[in-house]
């Protein structure tokens, strides 16, 4: 394959161009020295060789520019082609990031899907009935639902406790009047000892009395 179809790029080519051009101006050159050898230059071939020495030294210079530019422009796409592969480098481990994270989250997402929550353990009225009874919640979806079938539940216990509560009161209020009338009892068996035993001299006058 031909070096041209390989380098697509101006300036490049431009410099093969003009090396191929100082290439055939040397061997020119080379030519016209080696046919005036073993005599004297004519002065048109001294003018020649002259002129293909100028043409030559101009190629070579040109080349020269072409290969400093050539250079420099290397340099600047070096320098680019590292800040390019940087960013990629920077774009890369952000993906990377992002993909670990994406990894966590799924972990973390089966995980809460898997976790058995204290709801799933109530123990609550059955969905058929609910509804039934609650017929606004019919075209709930099932977090909806669910989340009403629990604030049900919670308002449920809350009048059950609230009975407890009540019940517990009227408990502890009977206690406390079964407390008070035992100890009322008690204080009439005192007072019945007291009135036997005052009148234990009346009942002996009656004995003794003829």
């Amino acid at each position: 394959m031909a070096v041209e179809t390989i380098v697509s790029e101006p300036s490049l080519a431009a410099a093969l161009q003009i090396s191929d051009q100082a290439r055939d101006q040397a061997n020119n050159l080379v030519r016209l020295v080696d046919s005036a050898s073993g005599g004297e230059l004519s002065n048109e071939a001294q003018a020649e060789i002259s002129k293909q020495q100028k043409q030559l030294f101009a190629s070579m210079s040109h080349l020269r520019g072409l290969h400093r530019n050539a250079c420099f422009s290397a340099r600047e796409t070096k320098s680019i082609t590292a800040e390019a592969r940087q960013a990629v480098d920077r774009l890369h481990l952000q993906l990377q990031n992002l993909y670990y994270e994406q990894r966590h989250l799924q972990g973390e997402i089966m995980a809460c899907e898997s976790y058995e929550h204290k709801y799933t353990q109530l123990p609550l009225i059955a969905a058929d009935e609910f509804i039934a009874q609650h017929p606004e919640h019919a075209d709930d979806d099932e977090d909806e639902l669910m989340i009403a079938r629990i604030d049900h539940e919670r308002k449920e216990r809350e009048a059950l406790e609230q009975q407890r509560q009540e019940l517990l009161k009227r408990k502890q209020k009977l206690i406390a009047e079964n407390k008070r009338r035992k100890d009322d009892l008690a204080n009439l068996d005192k007072e019945l000892e007291k009135f036997i035993d005052g009148g234990k001299p009346i009942l002996q006058l009656f004995e003794k009395a003829p």
